[in-house]
């Protein structure tokens, strides 16, 4: 039962997933482009690469001979993933959701010229003279985001004219890869968005978590928790998009599908064939499996009984707020005397203004309002600072 995962890509999320893989005796290689990150320091291998480069990535599936692959960020050459299937190495989900979710010109034009999902009005362009031509057909305020990037780099809102060029250079800036190219969304007047994670498997039906909730700063989240209030009609309307798109994907794995929740209806927003980070939240024993156990479960084909929503909880991130090779921390005896609270630091060896360096976990009965639950998580994570 034994198999041997390749991770690509080695950052908080990836570490948790090793963690879950060492726990079911699973071998995993973690592959990063720098030494030291978050999911090597739990791997039993690693390597680093520049993931985008093709040959290297041939050349350690073809040292590691892994019968899983599974990509943890979007700066990887996903086209390679093909050629990898047709070896019989199994990508997760598969290799055209990788393909597809790397790139959100991709799964986008799947989603609403394909499938026919609600989304925002959305252009593309590749320039800044492109970019001023889109703003004028999306219209006034709009979100330009990368197509290749992650965590909100460079993402931002045009409110005036006068943002347009600004906006071009940071997503420049921000743009993983080699495609300089970005989407132009209409602003959508949204009262809440969430993330649902759905979990395809090979032999079992879709299965969905409960609805996690998320604050956004910088097209970073901030904040997440779970249950998030969705009324029982937005909330069909949401799985039906999710299990309709991740369908036309395929694999097995979890997904990480966002929606804008409006008056008038629910509105895909973006996917991830992955844990999402605002599932962490799910680390505070929200369910009977964390969103990183279901993901491994699904992909070695366990089957999963049921997902059960057992707790309220939330999770705040701890952000650095400066430049550092060596981070140390303090506070964290005062997050660990408080009662049902829980932290995670990432081990991640620098810091950067905003890089997310841990989390804290809140969590209570689910009788508790979870506005409560949120505020104590916001609270508890002022008490962590990181020091630079």
């Amino acid at each position: 039962m034994t198999k041997k995962i390749l991770l690509l890509g080695s950052g908080e999320l990836g570490k948790e997933f090793v963690i879950a893989a060492q726990r079911i005796g699973q071998t995993v290689i973690a592959v990063d482009s720098y030494e030291n990150a978050p999911a090597m320091q739990v791997a039993h291998h690693f390597e680093v690469i520049n993931m985008l480069d093709g040959a290297e990535l041939d050349r350690i599936v073809a040292q590691h001979q892994p019968d899983f692959i599974v990509p943890e960020i979007e700066a990887i050459r996903t086209e390679r993933f093909y050629d990898y299937e047709k070896q019989g190495i199994t990508v997760v989900p598969s290799a055209k959701a990788a393909n597809f979710t790397m790139n959100r010109k991709a799964i986008r034009d799947l989603a609403a010229k394909e499938l026919g999902l609600r989304t925002a009005k959305y252009r593309y362009a590749t320039s800044a003279e492109e970019l001023q031509k889109a703003v004028a057909e999306v219209g006034i305020p709009c979100v330009v985001k990368p197509l290749m990037s992650s965590s909100g780099k460079g993402q931002s809102t045009i409110k005036t004219e006068a943002d347009i060029l600004k906006a071009w250079q940071y997503a420049e800036k921000g743009s993983r890869g080699d495609i300089i190219e970005v989407i132009v969304e209409a602003f959508v007047n949204f009262h809440s968005e969430i993330t649902l994670l759905t979990v395809t498997q090979n032999n079992n039906p879709t299965l969905f978590c409960a609805p996690i909730g998320h604050r956004q700063e910088r097209g970073d989240y901030q904040e997440s928790w779970q249950p998030a209030t969705v009324s029982d009609k937005d909330l069909q309307e949401a799985q039906n998009m999710a299990r309709k798109v991740t369908e036309a994907l395929g694999g097995a794995g979890l997904f990480g599908v966002e929606f804008f929740l409006t008056d008038d209806g629910v509105y895909f927003s973006e996917l991830s064939p992955r844990p999402h980070d605002t599932g962490m939240v799910t680390l505070a024993g929200t369910q009977n499996f964390n969103e990183f156990e279901l993901h491994l479960r699904a992909v070695l084909s366990l089957p999963i009984f049921e997902i059960k929503l057992e707790k309220a909880g939330a999770s705040a991130v701890i952000l650095a707020d400066g430049h550092s090779t060596n981070p140390t921390y303090s506070g964290i005896p005062n997050v660990a005397a408080l009662a049902k609270t829980d932290f995670r630091i990432f081990g991640k060896p620098s810091a950067r203004p905003y890089r997310r360096m841990g989390v804290v976990l809140t969590h209570d009965s689910l009788e508790t309002p979870i506005e409560n639950v949120v505020e104590r998580a916001k609270e508890t994570s002022k008490l962590v600072t990181v020091n630079l």
